[in-house]
This record gives structure tokens, C-alpha cells and sequence, in this order.
């Protein structure tokens, strides 16, 4: 069965640049470009009329930047990212934004395909989620810097996430990892559905919970399958109670 094409969008200042990447996406096949654009105004308004599966985003444009294009649309209108630069000093803060991948020029036909395939990849849990009649979707991987490189997370192996300071700490199994966020921020990253918020310090993901104690003043005490034993704040009886079906 072929895979559904997906719909595109280029946005690079270079004439030259635009017309290789379009030719280099008919030939990858199952892929159509809606729109090209040479900047960022002209971006901002054909990705909210066009609303396309992704865009293919150049970081340095006149008047306003890659990044300054994705601010101006709310998350939920956004679509895949796929930055498209000469510069590699901006790929930190191009997943920290969320960006499925991060193209540096020149880049082969083979890296291409290799990106098209992390954005149909990427896409899947938000077709799910329509499916089910929520329209948010979320990331099925978070970008943590680990040394000089960027590690993608798998969601799923996440079984807790904890505040460290001005970080947070993402506990995976024996493994941990630091990355610069707000316990607010990550929540939003993450499927509700899926991740309850415990503790203004503490989110678990509720699959990863073995079994649940009754403390006094509206308190639990939460046992992971890791063994790791975290307790509920007061404030949030409720939420924990309707997020654990308690009643």
C-alpha cells in the first residue's frame, strides 16, 4: 500500500536551494509541495492557510528567522519541522523547539529520505490522536544534550521526570538524563493520558506504577517497577485520584 503523500512546505531565501529540495522530494516519492517561500512573513501566512503536514525550514531568512516563524504560530498549528541550514551551531535550540530533524547543507538524497522518514514516524502519534478525537499531539521523542551531542529519547522508556533546579531529570530505566526545562514545560510535552503530574516536583507515567499507598493529609505513595518509591503532594489529591481511577 503506498503511504500517503505528505503535504509540504519549502521555506528558503535561495532560489537554488528551494528548486534542489523540491526535486530532491519528488524524487523520494509520496511527498507534495503546497507552497515555496523566500521568507518569514510569507511562511507564516501560507503554513496557517495551508496548514501542511511539514515544513522544511531555512534558520536564516530576511526579516525574521526560522526560529521567529515557529513562535509566531500557536503548537497546535504548527506543523512537522525539518530545519534546513548551513549553520550548525543552531541545533540545540532547533529541538528544543521540537524539530523532527535537523538538515545541514549540503545534504544527500540519502539524509533526505532518512528525514522523511522520522517525520512519517513522528506523524503517527498524531494521526492516532485524531483518530481518538484529541487533536493535540506530542512528541513520541525528546532532544537531551549529552555531552556535545543531542540524544533522542523514546517517551516510552520515560518512567519518571523529577526537578533538579533549573532542570529536569528524565529517569529511564538505569539510565538518567538532564535537560534545561520547567516542570510546566515538560508537562505540556507530554501525553496526559499517559503522565500524571503528582507533585509539583514529580510526574510519573502511570503505566510505569506497581502499586499505590494511602497516606494521611490526602498524600500517596507511589511505587515504581524500578523500585522507586515517590510521594504525591497534598494539592494534587485529586488529580492523582481521577488520574488512577481511586474513585
Amino acid at each position: 500500500m503506498n503511504a500517503t503523500p505528505l503535504r509540504a512546505v519549502v521555506v528558503d531565501d535561495e532560489a537554488m536551494s528551494r528548486a534542489r529540495l523540491r526535486r530532491l522530494l519528488e524524487q523520494a516519492g509520496a511527498v507534495d509541495v503546497v507552497a515555496e517561500c523566500a521568507d518569514g512573513d510569507s511562511a507564516i501566512a501560507a503554513l496557517r492557510r495551508l496548514q501542511p503536514d511539514v515544513v522544511f525550514l531555512d534558520i536564516r531568512l530576511p526579516q525574521l528567522s526560522g526560529f521567529g516563524v515557529l513562535d509566531a504560530l500557536p503548537p497546535p498549528q504548527r506543523p512537522q519541522v525539518v530545519f534546513v541550514t548551513a549553520y550548525a551551531d543552531h541545533a540545540l535550540r532547533a529541538f528544543d523547539a521540537d524539530a523532527v530533524d535537523y538538515l545541514l547543507k549540503p545534504y544527500s538524497a540519502e539524509r533526505l529520505a532518512a528525514a522523511l522518514a522520522r517525520v512519517r514516524r513522528a506523524r503517527e502519534p498524531a494521526l492516532r490522536a485524531a483518530e481518538a478525537g484529541d487533536g493535540q499531539a506530542y512528541p513520541p521523542r525528546l532532544a537531551v544534550p549529552v555531552g556535545a551531542r543531542l540524544r533522542l529519547i523514546p517517551v516510552d522508556e520515560i518512567e519518571c521526570v523529577l526537578a533538579q533546579s533549573n532542570y529536569v531529570e528524565l529517569r529511564c530505566g538505569a539510565q538518567s538524563y538532564l535537560l534545561r526545562e520547567t516542570m510546566s514545560g515538560i508537562e505540556t510535552r507530554l501525553d496526559p493520558r499517559r503522565f500524571l503530574r503528582i507533585h509539583r516536583s514529580r510526574i510519573v507515567r502511570v503505566d510505569a506504577i506497581r502499586d499505590i499507598e494511602h497516606l494521611d493529609g490526602g498524600r500517596y505513595l507511589l511505587r515504581l517497577t524500578n523500585g522507586l518509591r515517590l510521594g504525591s503532594g497534598a494539592s494534587y489529591r485529586e488529580k492523582v485520584r481521577a488520574g488512577l481511577g481511586l474513585g
